[in-house]
């Protein structure tokens, strides 16, 4: 009998310790995080985010490169490749950069440092690190955190969903929550690759706008005038559409939408210009980079402006706030909806 009792407090005490070292503490695995991210010379990798701040989620794909201490090139494309952005920051600062269009934006800008990005990996370790009251938990393959966002200048999306792999501590996934905790921006990793090996023109910023064309399907036409108006889903207030006007220009048409309410704003759209000179140098930017997602906007004290699928856009308003710009503008993505 007493060997039977010694023999069972000996299996329970081995399986306690098995189980204390088959498992991290949220401090272990935050403190492997921030040594990991400390130690890291750079990285490739590929994902595929959703948005889903409209009727219909939109897909794109996204390919990241980063390298030690702070370049970065982040090329972002819709899901028929046609159309794509690219984020580029090297030692002459932060461009953006429409390969369809041949054109190419400087900004003063310390992105990505000012904010989350979900698709990059130092910024959710970051998040990680910030918040003092994320939450974790553990399976039998990946850790899990919940962090508040550090989104300076929207507040609808307060929350994220960190997934990261167990083996090597790789991003697997995040989900980006609005104040209910519903998932806006999903971003799935397909392919992380450690300390990548970069050539010496990797971030150089005319060789990526010249091979970035050179990506674009040949049968890719653009439609010489015509394009699909679109309308912001989300509603501010008792802002309504008063009336909508097409203008016509040298270089097709302008559609101008005004709302009309107490948050009144005008929204126009038009066909992007496509340069066909040789590569120029970057246009100058004044005003601030905000990512809304599915494109890089410029945005002003009034105004917020982006260029997605060869239109440009424009919303202008003395009534809006700076994070009502950016919502705005971000719910300008679906089929036309009045």
């Amino acid at each position: 009998m007493k060997r039977k009792v010694w023999m069972l407090v000996v299996a329970l005490a081995a399986i306690l310790v098995l189980s204390a070292c088959g498992s991290k503490s949220q401090e272990d695995v935050v403190k492997k995080l921030d040594e990991q991210m400390g130690e890291l010379k750079g990285y490739k990798a590929n994902a595929k985010m959703t948005l889903q701040m409209g009727n219909e989620p939109q897909t794109y794909d996204i390919e990241i490169w980063y390298s030690k201490p702070n370049y970065y090139r982040v090329h972002l494309k819709n899901d028929k490749k046609e159309q794509s952005q690219m984020i580029l920051r090297n030692k002459e600062g932060v461009y953006v950069l429409t390969p369809a269009l041949n054109k190419s934006y400087k900004f003063q800008s310390d992105w990505p440092k000012n904010s989350s990005q979900a698709y990059l990996y130092e910024s959710l370790v970051k998040d990680i690190l910030s918040d003092k009251d994320a939450t974790f938990k553990a399976t039998d393959d990946q850790y899990v955190f919940e962090t508040k966002t550090r989104y300076q200048n929207n507040k609808m999306l307060p929350y994220q969903e960190i997934t990261f792999n167990k083996k090597n501590l790789s991003p697997k996934s995040v989900k980006v929550m609005d104040t209910d905790r519903k998932t806006l921006v999903a971003v799935q990793f397909t392919k992380v690759e450690f300390n990548a090996k970069f050539d010496k023109n990797a971030f150089n910023t005319n060789k990526n706008l010249t091979g970035a064309k050179l990506d674009i399907p040949v049968n890719a036409k653009p439609d010489e005038d015509e394009f699909i108006v679109k309308y912001p889903t989300v509603k501010i207030g008792d802002t309504a559409l008063l009336d909508e006007k097409e203008i016509n220009t040298e270089d097709g048409k302008r559609v101008v939408l005004t709302y009309t309410g107490e948050k009144s704003f005008t929204m126009t759209q038009e066909k992007a210009e496509v340069l066909q000179t040789a590569i120029m140098a970057p246009t100058p930017m004044s005003g601030e980079m905000v990512d809304l997602g599915f494109a890089v906007g410029t945005l002003t004290d009034q105004s917020i402006a982006w260029t997605q699928d060869g239109v440009d856009y424009m919303i202008a308003s003395t009534d809006l706030t700076d994070n009502e710009l950016i919502e705005v503008a971000q719910s300008v993505q679906e089929e036309p909806v009045k």
